[in-house]
């Protein structure tokens, strides 16, 4: 008898539905899996068997073909234990045939109990794409699937209880979330708050510029002078996601396995710090099967890079692509796939091998052709597409010994960051944009250029011609001036605004 049974595979941030075919006929015992499946496929027939013996049922003692197609697309991991278990004791009888098409996706331990499934999310919302609207997910994973609107959701705690929901003994219910149970309203990010940091007031500003308007951003300082720190404390005035990109945030930890077990709903942006030991498939995303690197898992949050000049020359090129285009693609002899890679990089660098080129309070030991080529371990290019760069100096021991906390908190500038982000929001509201920072040559010749005051045209006039900017810094040096601007709640881009602008570029060099 012939059984056919809807599941799903991952394939990037997207999937394709698998029909998982079971055929159980006449002939000696034996059990294939077909359709390149891999290990973890391979491997369902022990899972399987033990699940259905051990939820009661019996393991047909005959010749069990399972094929899942599209036979050429690779199928990876244990999600379709719950599948295969479903269309064997359909084909042999036991539970009878659906009248109507449903998803199944779930791991099977040998006591039949479902467990956790990665990638729950996608591969739910593409079904819902397809036209199939109910799904049989594992218990754990069932409020995930719920964010896909208009699914009716049904959590599947063992094999035992899906049998017996589908021979109409004892039905399942549908999962019914409530509203509020994804509108709460987001805290505070944990984080070093602002009003904790001593001194570097400059820094505070140039980084609140940055969350403003999505800006990537550098600091050049000596050891110990709060470059991590004040990175840490980024994420506590980056502005609120929106419930879009909460979904895509989503979408890309529940892919990556990461979703927090306290929420299926990612609400805080991410903020991801990788050693300068890490690979370049790490940064950007791969591996046979590709998967998302850190460069996605920064998505719509911030990438820290510290000790920028110690990670390796072809893994900090890798990121330029991503810094202009937004999304990067990996590309293997199989196929390619796209991952977003909205992020917004901060990154930490020492002026020179031993820290201290520059420093007022310590004697630097490297030699000037030594703090030349450490600085230059970083392409001009890559340079040219960070916005702002700002110095961090020694701090004195005045501020450091004060017990007074600092000036403003986080949640303070966190407000402002919020109004100058709603401000761009209703700016670019006829495109997929949402921060200054993404605006391409059009945005910025209507939204900065048309804008300039006389005396901010002759500024940047001068300013071309005797920093050598290149048509990008120009193009940057205008974003982060219609930021600032923003943040003033200003409309015209005046020369205070781009003066602050030109101050943030790098020294020596457009």
């Amino acid at each position: 008898m012939l059984a056919k049974v809807n599941s799903c595979a991952v394939v990037g941030l997207g999937g394709e539905i698998v029909e998982v075919e079971v055929d159980v006929s006449q002939g000696l015992p034996a059990f294939s899996i077909v359709g390149l499946p891999d290990a973890a496929v391979q491997e369902a027939k022990e899972r399987v068997r033990s699940a259905v013996k051990n939820s009661g049922y019996t393991f047909p003692n005959q010749r069990i073909t399972v094929n899942l197609a599209p036979a050429d697309l690779r199928k990876e991991g244990p999600s379709y234990d719950l599948p295969i278990a479903t269309g064997i004791l359909m084909a042999s009888g036991q539970v009878p045939e659906m009248s109507e098409d449903g998803l199944f996706l779930g791991e099977l331990s040998l006591d039949g109990n479902v467990r956790h499934t990665n990638g729950i999310l996608p591969m739910v919302g593409l079904g819902h794409e397809r036209g199939i609207n109910r799904v049989y997910v594992p218990e754990t994973d069932s409020k995930e699937a719920s964010l896909v609107e208009g699914v009716e959701v049904l959590p599947v705690p063992s094999l035992a209880r899906l049998a017996t929901h589908l021979r109409d003994f004892d039905p399942i219910e549908p999962l019914r979330v409530s509203e509020s149970d994804w509108s709460a309203e987001e805290s505070l990010p944990e984080g070093v708050d602002f009003c904790d940091v001593r001194g570097q007031e400059h820094v505070k500003r140039a980084l609140e510029i940055a969350a403003s308007g999505g800006h990537n951003l550098l600091m050049v300082g000596p050891p110990g002078s709060g470059k991590t720190l004040l990175a840490r404390a980024t994420p506590t005035i980056l502005p609120r996601m929106t419930s879009e990109e909460a979904l895509e945030v989503t979408k890309i930890y529940s892919v990556a396995g990461m979703v927090p077990s306290s929420s299926p709903l990612v609400r805080s942006r991410p903020f991801r710090a990788p050693h300068h030991t890490v690979s370049h498939a790490g940064l950007v995303g791969g591996g046979k099967q590709p998967r998302p690197g850190e460069i996605t898992l920064s998505h719509r949050g911030v990438l820290f890079l510290d000790e920028l000049p110690e990670f390796g020359h072809s893994v900090l090129e890798s990121i330029r692509q991503p810094l202009e285009d937004r999304v990067v693609t990996v590309s293997r002899a199989n196929g390619s796939v796209t991952f977003p890679a909205n992020f917004m990089l901060i990154s930490a660098m020492n002026p020179c091998p031993c820290g201290y080129h520059g420093d007022t309070g310590r004697h630097c030991t490297c030699s000037e052709s030594a703090a030349t080529r450490y600085r230059h371990r970083i392409s001009g290019p890559l340079m040219d597409r960070i916005d702002i760069f700002v110095e961090v100096p020694r701090i004195e021991y005045e501020k450091l010994a004060n017990d007074n906390p600092g000036v403003e908190s986080s949640a303070d500038v966190r407000e402002r960051v919020e109004e100058c982000r709603e401000l761009e929001r209703k700016r670019f509201s006829e495109s997929r944009m949402s921060a200054n920072a993404e605006m391409g040559p059009v945005e910025v010749r209507e939204f900065c250029q048309r804008s300039l005051d006389d005396a901010a045209k002759s500024l940047l006039r001068m300013a071309v011609n005797q920093l050598a900017l290149s048509a990008r810094s120009f193009h940057r040096v205008l974003k982060v001036a219609r930021t600032i601007a923003d943040l003033g709640h200003a409309e015209t881009i005046t020369a205070v605004h781009v003066a602050e602008s030109l101050q943030y570029r790098q020294r020596g060099q457009g």
